[in-house]
């Protein structure tokens, strides 16, 4: 049998297949990452960065560059009888000390893609385009795959290839759902004749709808509508220049060129599991979704994010039940996600009503049933803490050594797990993988605003344990060291 070359092969480059490479990469993991296209996607498709996967790409080291490259999503204007109302699709939330990304961003998805292209290079790696995955087995200490030919022996296989995955079929794992009944095109085009300061829209609530969005970062604009179910579309500028006139009664706007369209059914799809042995699905291979409440590229970052770390720590020797929670924690996730954007999408439908709230900003999604969660079970006098495990961390504004202004986000940042504990004896100690940061009397970080209290509830003499992926795992008192002990082995991080 062919030696191990490598020890993860992804496949499919979109924006899970990326961020789990960049993941990987800065883990010092040995993969490759191949598409079988011959370039770069080029379409805008998922243009929503909520706030929690701004938070993900903060700590992949790429947020400032998203956010210099994208904008703020533009108030929604319905016009109606030669006149027009403006309002907002989300109401605009400030950023406080434990959310620090309020809003969501707009950029398309190629520009996000590109981005992400730019800082795998930066870690020593590339794409490879034009490589399509034809075929693969496995067995107890890995998979071969046929690569364009190629034969590529893995320890792991991800399957990161979309809606219409290979892997997914391969393995014949069940892909159940529904096609929703809506067909619509979607195209990125230069438009001449309308202003970019709002996502205009026309005819909500009827087969007739159309809405042309300003695309953030670029000179163009998406349209999107939807269309008869069968019969074929023209896609041309000239036929979607049509389409345009039709809908909206205008006949000054011009459409130059399409640098990308697409005509296709709605699906709402959930794979029945995530794994088969050495071999995993992410993102679209797993889930896919209609577009209301820009949900799918979100849910597809975070579920590589969750995994990359997890496929790391067990390659470096930590238990294989480490990548048995990804299942477990990814799964529900996305079946309550699917619900959202069809819930969404039903509203769009009966009353045009595109406004989204907080619950699409992915904040308050948790893993509470985690298998990675130490149950708290503890007595605790007075009030429990506000965060317990499985939920999301807050960050918090506070002073490091020496006085230096920092956050907790910046300490939590990078592959290590986390110990944070309030007015609290150092009674473990820091070992790899584990780094352990104090507040109050003889702690390392000043918590000069009470935020690092606020946003955990902290009581004296508690621990909180967070994961790299900035879940919390544990919350104990000084009573329940030894549990928490137990449980750092569980996971790979042994004694000092």
């Amino acid at each position: 049998m062919k030696a191990i070359e490598t020890d993860v092969l992804v496949t499919g480059a979109g924006a899970a297949g990326l961020t789990l490479g960049i993941e990987l990469a800065r883990r010092g993991v040995a993969f490759r990452l191949i598409d079988q296209a011959p370039a770069p996607f080029e379409g805008s498709r998922g243009k929503g960065i909520q706030p929690r996967t701004l938070e993900v790409f903060e700590d992949m080291g790429v947020v400032d560059r998203i956010l210099a490259a994208g904008g703020p999503y533009p108030p929604q204007r319905e016009h109606r009888d030669g006149t027009f109302k403006d309002t907002a699709l989300t109401e605009y939330r400030a950023p406080t000390p434990a959310e620090p990304y309020g809003n969501p961003t707009m950029l398309p998805q190629f520009l996000t893609e590109r981005v992400l292209r730019d800082r795998l290079a930066e870690l020593g790696h590339r794409v490879e385009f034009g490589r399509a995955l034809t075929g693969f087995r496995q067995d107890k200490d890995g998979v071969t795959a046929t690569v364009a030919g190629e034969t590529v022996r893995a320890r792991y296989l991800i399957g990161c290839d979309g809606g219409r995955s290979f892997v997914r079929h391969a393995l014949g794992i069940d892909f159940p759902g529904k096609t929703l009944g809506i067909r619509a095109v979607v195209a990125d085009m230069r438009l001449e004749g309308l202003s970019d300061d709002a996502w205009h829209r026309w005819n909500d609530g009827t087969p007739e709808q159309i809405s042309l969005c300003p695309l953030r970062g670029t000179e163009l604009f998406q349209l999107q509508a939807p269309i008869p179910l069968e019969g074929d579309i023209d896609l041309s500028a000239k036929g979607l220049g049509a389409m345009i006139a039709k809908r909206t009664g205008r006949k000054d706007l011009v459409v130059r060129a399409v640098t990308w369209a697409s005509a296709y059914n709605m699906n709402a799809r959930l794979a029945d599991r995530y794994a088969q042995g050495r071999v995993y699905l992410a993102g679209d291979a797993a889930h896919i979704h209609p577009p209301t409440g820009g949900q799918g590229l979100n849910t597809s970052v975070q579920d590589a994010y969750n995994l990359g770390w997890k496929l790391a720590a067990v390659l470096a020797g930590a238990p294989l039940s480490l990548l048995a929670s990804y299942e477990a924690e990814r799964r529900p996730v996305a079946a309550e996600v699917l619900g959202l954007s069809t819930k969404l999408l039903d509203a769009l439908k009966q009353r045009g009503d595109l406004r989204r709230g907080r619950e699409t900003q992915q904040l308050d999604l948790f893993y509470p049933d985690s298998p990675l969660s130490l149950p708290y079970t503890f007595d605790l006098r007075g009030p429990k803490p506000a965060i317990l495990p499985g939920d999301r961390a807050p960050d918090a504004p506070c002073r490091g050594v020496g006085g230096q202004p920092t956050r907790l986000f910046s300490l939590f940042g990078g592959p290590h797990w986390t110990l944070l504990g309030y007015e609290t004896d150092p009674a473990l100690a820091a070992r790899a993988g584990l780094r352990i940061h104090r507040t109050g009397r003889r702690g390392d970080l000043i918590d000069d605003g009470g935020h690092i209290r606020a946003a955990y509830g902290l009581t004296p003499g508690l621990w909180v344990l967070v994961r790299p992926d900035g879940y919390v795992s544990a919350v104990v008192p000084a009573a329940g060291l030894a549990a928490l002990e137990t449980f750092l082995k569980s996971v790979g991080l042994g004694a000092p």
